[in-house]
């Protein structure tokens, strides 16, 4: 399970709104506690890509981000994307890049711009787990 603030919610939506058309990107830190994990901070990073279909951190940003994290106490949970055009779900591209199955990988669909969509998933072995995501007030 994954707990995320309304509020996170709602500023990773504007921030992916305004990269159109490309995907955004970023880190999410919180805490973990067994099987829960709640996001403290969202982080939005550059998508150096510039595209529409894959992204790729700015490695600089990365650092200070794990940095941050670090100084902070929290724990880095996982990244976050949008997909501007396709759903909430990874792609092939998605799992065959995900190195790390003890992250979160959420993916904001921006395939409905008027009803963005969000979803967490765990990824081991190229397959996708979708978690389950709590939006707090």
């Amino acid at each position: 399970m994954i707990k995320l603030l309304k509020a996170d919610l709602e500023k990773m939506i504007k921030h992916a709104k305004s990269e159109l058309p490309n995907e955004a990107c970023g880190l999410i830190a919180g805490t973990i506690d067994g099987d829960s994990k709640e996001v403290k901070k969202v982080y939005y990073l550059t998508n150096i890509d510039h595209s529409n279909e894959h992204f790729s951190i700015d490695p600089n940003e990365q650092l200070a981000t794990i940095k941050d994290i670090r100084v902070n106490g929290l724990k880095l949970i996982g990244n976050w994307h949008s997909h501007p055009e396709s759903p909430s779900r990874p792609s092939e591209e998605d799992k065959r890049l995900a190195y790390d199955s003890s992250a979160s990988y959420m993916i904001l669909s921006l395939m409905d711009y008027d009803n963005p969509v969000l979803n967490s998933f765990h990824i081991a072995n190229n397959i996708s787990e979708k978690e389950e995501l709590i939006i707090i007030d």
